[in-house]
């Protein structure tokens, strides 16, 4: 469907004569017009239209400076005016592409000034042939990013029954999945979860630009969430190979992007699960792609996007149930007036205890790391000499970031 919306585009800027660019609500982008500068290759180029192609996305700022021109609910074409200061060199006009009362998406005619005069309609006052005729162009996209809305949402609703629910209702969920997935359903998967993810009320299916590879995605509530509980995101990423996850990072790194995954102050997270082969063990693979989201985000240092595989002692914890409260011998360590002692010490185990290379991390005096590791035994009472007392310590520690 998505090689469908070019030929639109160039419809559109062969009628304006005048380069085209249409991207989703989210302002992934979906397919652009030909720009021709003729002789002079800086006469016409706008850094957020350069953008928005070579990264396949508009920024946050830009979005929100678009929006503020009310192009959400607008219904016809709306004029933008250049702002240098913005990175907007260039006027525009955008065409909302709506369908059902509802906007998919947007076209944006870049604007030089040739359109200045073209009248864009209103109350009593006819649009210019060639707006009407654009104007048509962009509600025949519209119906389309609907229908493919529509599609992925079927898809992604089988993606969840599958990964959240009931056992008894898998096996439907996969001869569904399947059959909506092709050949693909049998080839090598990662599923890819994103947390926090903002469902956005109509959000359960993620558009090719916006999440490249990804074949199938939802929006999952966490069990007995009330409706002010944060969702995560469900994306099933087709690979080429089992060995070559690469395809499921990058469809991350792109996710995390999206504005729906800025969870308010949350600090979004994103977690791979190991590769599967086929549709029947994704129940599993997104436990795992869940907890290394959840890893990602408590533990920093292990980056933006985890996999399951590099969770380490997070592999075995998150699937441990939750403690009402920390262990009491190490609940004291944990108060706010201990976080420097508390962090000291988690560095020095994750050293193995070699006390040079953690005064090197922490950037400290040895005798200053001795010194606080004393305080720690005073304030808990482990023995740092004992195994078992490290054992418990450490995973104490790594349990409280979850």
């Amino acid at each position: 469907m998505r090689g469908d919306y070019q030929p639109l585009v160039d419809e559109i800027s062969s009628a304006l004569e005048a380069p085209a660019t249409l991207e989703d609500r989210d302002f992934g982008l979906i397919a652009f017009g030909a720009h021709d500068t003729g002789d002079d290759d800086t006469s016409l180029m706008d850094p957020v239209r350069t953008r928005s192609i070579l990264q396949r996305r508009s920024t946050a700022a830009v979005r929100a400076w678009f929006e503020a021109f009310g192009i959400a609910r607008a219904t016809g074409p709306l004029r933008i005016p250049p702002d240098p200061s913005a990175g907007v060199i260039r006027g525009r006009i955008c065409l909302p592409a709506r369908h059902g009362g509802v906007v998919q998406g947007y076209v944006w005619v870049l604007d030089d000034g040739h359109l200045a005069d073209v009248e864009l309609g209103g109350p009593g006052v006819p649009a210019d042939p060639r707006i009407a005729q654009a104007m048509e162009t962009a509600t025949r996209i519209g119906a389309l990013l609907a229908a493919e809305v529509r599609s992925g949402a079927e898809t992604g609703a089988l993606l969840r029954d599958l990964v959240t629910g009931p056992a008894t209702g898998r096996t439907a969920a996969q001869a569904g999945l399947r059959a909506a997935l092709g050949p693909a359903a049998d080839g090598p998967l990662a599923l890819v979860a994103v947390a926090p993810w903002d469902e956005g009320g109509d959000g359960e299916a993620l558009s090719a630009p916006s999440a490249p590879g990804v074949v199938a995605a939802c929006a999952v509530r966490p069990a007995g969430a009330g409706a002010g509980h944060a969702s995560a995101l469900a994306a099933l990423v087709r690979l080429r190979t089992a060995g070559a996850p690469e395809p499921a990072v990058k469809a991350a790194l792109r996710l995390l992007e999206s504005p729906r995954a800025a969870g308010g102050a949350a600090r979004p997270g994103a977690g791979i699960g190991d590769v599967r082969v086929g549709v029947a063990d994704l129940a599993a693979a997104w436990h795992e792609a869940l907890a290394a989201a959840r890893a990602g985000r408590a533990d920093p240092a292990l980056g933006p996007v985890l996999r399951w595989a590099d969770a380490g002692p997070y592999r075995l914890l998150t699937w441990l149930p939750a403690a009402a409260s920390p262990d009491p011998a190490v609940r004291v360590l944990l108060a706010p007036a201990h976080a420097e002692l508390a962090r000291t010490v988690e560095v020095f185990l994750d050293c193995a205890g070699q006390a040079g290379r953690a005064a090197s991390e922490l950037a400290i005096h040895r005798q200053t790391l001795y010194y606080r590791l004393r305080r720690v035994t005073e304030l808990t009472g482990l023995d740092l000499d004992s195994g078992e007392d490290r054992l418990l310590l450490h995973m104490a520690l790594k349990a409280a970031r979850l």
